[in-house]
């Protein structure tokens, strides 16, 4: 008689005993789908979600037609914001909006921050590092241009993410702007954001966090870490669906300070003035620009009362537990095979996703997709593996991990000659 594979016996009882299991339940089945390790950048739909919107078109849109911008559609970047900012980014009311693209979100506030401080012209530098996600780097190269600015980079490592210590070395009285990912896209590196905030404010700088990777799967606390502003997007751990707008966080001192630089009329103190000139409404409607993407705020709202039924506490708990199952698989099965662990083994350093390297990575991805396996690559040589707490069990780990194992070493017997 076979022994029990201890690994899924331990992968079973963690089922039993989980307590965001009933949540699985409600997301859309996916045909063919042994194991989604992709929800860091693409959430899964719930069922909720799909009924939600079917009664948006059939009966707000078309039933109230244009009524509806009047009795709800224009204050909902402000409703959701306000939820979603106190359900898990840690924020008091009137700070958090919903509306635009994450990278037009980040060209707002990095150029009204950089603009607000820098006062007399001493504070010419903007601080990011070397392995921030692409569109965080292109936006303020842009702006540096724009503006006449220097960019002050952090060398990081990929296989981790910069920390405080790094930050310290490089503010002082030029730096206008910190700009840092929360979680590092590449690695899952968590950064202290509390301690970094306080020294580039020490500083006399202002900064910046993209929370793209952490919203929705680390506990986030903007008030208390003081944090001046943050952008993020909607569609990974939020599940908002391709393309859902980002949300922005501009803390209540500061929002009559900064003038963001894309003056659209819903922006404007009377939307429906039609004026000559631009006025900038007060709060954080002076943020919107352009007319709210209703229809794709609608799908994140049954992920927030998810969250908010459990806490983004549990959320976090079980995101360790799934990724350190799989730290472990990747030990056991990875590793002799010449993987390398590619993220942070300290919990309290690791976001919602872990990335291991091999040489052969990308052509295993493509090989598990074929097969229902969905993880996504990353150069260099990186599988992520992005594990959503609500939508996903340790069972669908544990069978998602065996796959990635058999797909390497069958990529590996190939590339010797002997598959």
């Amino acid at each position: 008689m076979t022994a029990p594979d201890p690994f899924l016996s331990y992968a079973r009882r963690a089922d039993r005993s989980d307590g965001l299991a009933h949540f699985r339940s409600r997301f859309v089945p996916s045909d063919g789908l042994v194991a989604y390790f992709d929800g860091n950048s693409l959430g899964r739909p719930t069922e909720q979600s799909v009924e939600r919107i079917q009664r948006f078109l059939t009966q707000a849109w078309a039933g109230r037609l244009i009524r509806g911008w009047d009795e709800e559609w224009m204050q909902l970047p402000f409703t959701i914001g306000d939820r979603l900012g106190g359900v898990v980014l840690g924020a008091a009311p009137g700070q958090t909006i919903i509306g635009d693209s994450t990278t037009v979100l980040l060209y707002k506030l990095a150029r009204a921050a950089v603009d607000a401080r820098r006062g007399s012209g001493a504070r010419t530098e903007i601080v990011l590092d070397t392995d921030n996600f692409p569109t965080d780097r292109y936006v303020l190269d842009g702006i540096a241009a724009e503006r006449g600015l220097m960019l002050r980079w952090i060398e990081a490592d990929p296989a981790s993410g910069v920390t405080p210590e790094q930050v310290a070395a490089v503010v002082g009285e030029k730096t206008a702007l910190v700009v840092l990912s929360h979680v590092a896209y590449r690695s899952g590196f968590l950064a202290e954001a509390q301690a970094i905030t306080r020294i580039a404010h020490d500083a006399g700088a202002l900064v910046l966090w993209d929370l793209c990777h952490s919203v929705g799967s680390v506990p986030v606390e903007l008030d208390r870490w003081e944090v001046d502003l943050a952008v993020g997007c909607t569609y990974k751990y939020l599940n908002g669906g391709p393309g859902s707008p980002a949300f922005a966080y501009v803390r209540s001192d500061l929002q009559q300070v900064l003038r963001q630089p894309i003056q659209g009329w819903m922006g404007a103190a009377d939307v429906f003035a039609m004026g000559p000139e631009y006025a900038p409404a007060d709060g954080m409607r002076r943020f919107l620009s352009g007319t709210p993407p209703i229809v794709g705020m609608l799908a994140m709202q049954d992920t927030l009362e998810m969250i908010e039924d459990r806490g983004i506490e549990a959320v976090r708990a079980k995101s360790l537990e799934l990724t350190e199952f799989a730290i472990t698989l990747t030990d056991e099965w990875l590793a002799p095979l010449g993987a390398t662990l590619a993220s942070p083994r300290d919990p309290a350093s690791r976001g919602g996703h872990v990335t291991v390297s091999h040489p052969a990575m990308r052509a295993v991805t493509a090989a598990l997709w074929e097969q229902g396996v969905i993880p996504d690559y990353r150069d260099p040589d990186g599988l992520r593996i992005g594990l959503s707490p609500l939508s996903t069990s340790f069972e669908e780990t544990y069978h998602g991990m065996a796959a990635v194992r058999d797909a390497l070493r069958t990529e590996l017997l190939n590339a010797s000659g002997l598959g």
